[in-house]
């Protein structure tokens, strides 16, 4: 089964923005990264907050998606930024002050 031309050119669209937005994430600093990354505490404690509000169960259902679905794309957006060194930058300032308590 091979591809219309048309759905070539959609795909390489697709895998061309990807890779400037991933680019582009990498691109900001380790503070951006670290501010993002911390941004996804609070839409995950929201995602399963909501679930005390006095709602109907399928309002439940798309705000549990909503919050749970921003907390992921926090959480993956901040790891883009940061990236693997940044990463390994945070575990080590964590496990500085882990020693120090």
């Amino acid at each position: 089964m091979s591809k219309e031309p048309h759905q070539l050119s959609k795909d390489n669209f697709v895998r061309r923005t990807l890779h400037n937005l991933k680019t582009w994430l990498q691109s900001l600093s380790f503070r951006t990264g670290v501010f993002v990354l911390l941004l996804c505490i609070p839409f995950y404690i929201l995602s399963f907050a909501q679930m005390l509000l006095p709602i109907s169960v399928a309002a439940k259902g798309i705000l549990w998606t909503l919050f749970f679905g921003l907390a992921k794309t926090f959480q993956y957006g901040g790891l883009t930024i940061l990236g693997a060194e940044g990463f390994r930058r945070l575990k080590k300032h964590f496990q500085k002050n882990k020693h120090i308590d």
